[in-house]
């Protein structure tokens, strides 16, 4: 295993065997120079990059130590999910975390304004980033709110295998946020973000999304969804406007039988909170 260039002093790239790779380890490159053997064991993490050029633009232009945090709490993350994540978290969270230790470092925190649903929708996730920002905070003398654990969350989440990818979680987040907005005010419900009415909602409207965008309708009898509509018909008309919100700002159509099943959730939610 050879250097082919040194990109800081605990990451290198280089040739092994006939494949170009990137190797990490703490001191792994000091004072290493291009055709320097690299020792194996002082590798602890090796792969294959396809956006190695982009990785090593961004090295270039972040202190040494984001990387390494970085680095750790990926490692932290695959031990933790018992999977090894894509590997482009190795730039998407080293790039936003950088980024995110200046802001703070200067006093600037951004609001996450999907931080309870992130807590509830990817609860392995988001004890990562807490974890993550426990660990910058020891490490860099750095404090980072709770809004950021969720950021993390998200980026570790969409490396997961078979994930989207981050835009279109946050997507989906965010049309959850709105439903649960729509059946608050509908109902004028406050729901406490901690308690189990409403992270059941939370993760039932998360499979019904799921099942629309994966075409796996929901099949209900028609005499069933009748009288659902029926019996349940204040619960069934809030259901239909969350339909109509998904419709007009996402495109997004939700089945009728979809709505009854929405339907039957919202009713034991409104019994639980008002009833």
């Amino acid at each position: 295993m050879r250097v082919k260039k040194v990109l800081n002093n605990n990451a290198v790239v280089v040739i092994d065997g006939n494949e170009e790779k990137i190797a990490f380890g703490p001191g792994i490159a000091f004072q290493k120079k291009k055709h320097d053997i690299i020792n194996r064991q002082k590798v602890e993490k090796l792969f294959v990059m396809e956006e190695k050029e982009r990785f090593q633009q961004l090295l270039l232009q972040i202190p040494e130590e984001h990387l390494d945090v970085s680095e750790q709490i990926i490692s932290h993350a695959e031990e933790s999910l018992g999977t090894k994540l894509n590997e482009h978290i190795h730039i998407a969270l080293t790039d936003h975390l950088s980024f995110a230790i200046e802001r703070a470092r200067e006093g600037i925190h951004l609001q996450n304004k999907l931080l309870h649903e992130i807590k509830i929708l990817y609860k392995k996730e988001f004890e990562i980033g807490r974890w993550a920002i426990e660990y910058v905070h020891h490490q860099l003398g750095i404090e980072m709110r709770m809004d950021e654990a969720a950021y993390i969350a998200l980026h570790i989440h969409t490396a997961k295998p078979h994930s989207r990818d981050i835009h279109e979680t946050v997507k989906s987040t965010t049309m959850i946020s709105d439903m649960v907005a729509i059946i608050k005010e509908y109902f004028g419900i406050s729901l406490e973000e901690q308690g189990i009415a409403y992270q059941r909602l939370l993760t039932h409207l998360r499979f019904s999304l799921t099942r629309v965008s994966a075409k796996e309708f929901h099949t209900m009898d028609p005499e069933m969804l009748d009288m659902i509509k029926k019996k349940f018909s204040l619960s069934y008309k809030c259901a239909k406007r969350v339909g109509k919100v998904l419709s007009r700002d996402y495109e997004i159509h939700i089945s009728e039988e979809e709505l009854g099943y929405i339907t039957l959730h919202i009713e034991r939610l409104q019994k639980t909170e008002i009833g």
